[in-house]
């Protein structure tokens, strides 16, 4: 359970019960003279003139500063491999090479089954002969063809057995380098070699590589939130075993799932010594441009008549004045709010009770913590909370707590 809110609760009721029920105690604290003013005692209010108007309302303020506030959209997804392959067989054959064991690396074209050839190399020679006889038959042909005893025909049809004799030769050939099953690209077996022994025929596995270097971060975005990615951008990942990485987003994509409408989102994070694994949990947080925005209590959020919401401040000539805000980002420490000037004069304690343009009697927030609470309870309120430079007090998450 977290006592930190509770306490700064508890807090602001007590200053709102002041505000409202003890204004003149608050009014004492706050060091500002309650004897009665001259011309509230000679008579009536001028004319045009209101009982607001001659008697400003005090109010608790924060003066603040904007500052750059980190955006992002965060994403649920999981790490996957950037290849994977399963190596299968292409011509048929025994195995004669030593089985490999899964977790063994591998480089590229690294011979992972050698098969036995068998009767190929006897195959190969017969084909090498037959294309030897097709072009002395060829070449006979086309001297005769010169001097108009072969027709046309005979040409053509000696072309065709050349032709088809060096088809055999390559084909042979290839069923030959086919015997030697090769890594396709660097990596580790994600499996053990085939046995030794072990007949393979086309189209049975071999063996799996799975390379992890870069590893691949995979999650899905919301359309309303994929214009706000680029390539390019910097990522933040926060494992299932507690880890924590960064790298780049390597591609967006540009056609959605046609059942979740979200749009596939990949992250690539060097990973030299293969520590991350495939199929991981991963909380993706990608940054997208900073803004602008104020760090306020919560308390200081209202709402005006139509409903919006945002924040009273007060102007140069004491009136207070209510300004909507965005929310930009909620944190244990407070809320970080869009739509105020750089600086400004925030109520964090009595803006419901002014409305805009009327007068106010501004006071420092942390003053008047201090001097209502006094030293004792500032130092339990700093064991639960921080206080801030410009005079607010902020809570902090219990340990091990954080926010998105």
């Amino acid at each position: 359970m977290r006592i930190g809110p509770l306490f700064t609760a508890a807090v602001i009721a007590a200053f709102v019960y002041l505000a409202v029920f003890e204004r003149d105690r608050l009014r004492e604290i706050a060091g500002i003279d309650t004897a009665p003013r001259a011309e509230d005692t000679t008579g009536p209010a001028p004319a045009g003139g209101t009982a607001r108007e001659a008697e400003p309302v005090p109010v608790l303020v924060r003066r603040s500063a904007a500052a750059d506030v980190p955006q992002g959209i965060l994403l649920r997804g999981e790490t996957q491999a950037v290849r994977k392959v399963q190596v299968k067989a292409e011509t048929q054959g025994k195995v004669i090479s030593e089985r490999r064991l899964k977790g063994a690396r591998v480089k590229t074209g690294e011979v992972l089954c050698r098969l036995d050839p068998g009767t190929r190399p006897a195959l190969l020679k017969e084909a090498e002969a037959r294309l030897k006889e097709a072009g002395t038959a060829l070449r006979n042909t086309r001297a005769l063809h010169e001097k108009g005893i072969a027709s046309d025909t005979q040409l053509i049809a000696a072309e065709a057995r050349f032709e088809t004799a060096q088809a055999a030769v390559e084909r042979v050939r290839k069923d030959i380098e086919r015997l030697e099953i090769r890594a396709p690209f660097r990596g580790r077996l994600e499996s053990d070699t085939a046995e030794l022994g072990a007949l393979l025929m086309p189209g049975m596995p071999c063996a799996t590589i799975v390379r992890i270097d870069p590893i691949r971060l995979v999650g899905f975005v919301p359309e309303v939130d994929v214009d706000r990615l680029k390539e390019g951008a910097e990522a933040t990942a926060t494992l299932s075993t507690g880890e924590t990485i960064t790298g780049r987003v390597s591609y967006v994509a540009l056609t959605a799932d046609p059942l979740t409408r979200t749009f596939r989102v990949e992250v690539e994070v060097p990973n030299p010594d293969d520590r991350i694994r495939e199929g991981l949990t991963a909380e993706i947080f990608i940054r997208t441009a900073a803004a602008r925005g104020h760090l306020l209590p919560r308390a200081a959020l209202t709402l005006d008549d139509e409903g919006r919401l945002g924040v009273r401040i007060v102007t140069e000539d004491d009136t207070a004045r209510f300004v909507p805000v965005t929310v930009l980002r909620d944190t244990p420490e407070g809320v970080w709010l869009a739509g105020l000037p750089e600086r400004a004069t925030v109520i964090v304690i009595g803006q419901e009770y002014v409305t805009d343009g009327q007068k106010v009697v501004p006071h420092d927030a942390r003053e008047a913590f201090e001097a209502a609470l006094g030293p004792e309870a500032m130092k339990a309120l700093a064991g639960l909370g921080a206080a801030t430079d410009d005079g607010g007090i902020a809570t902090r998450a219990p340990a091990g707590e954080t926010s998105r």
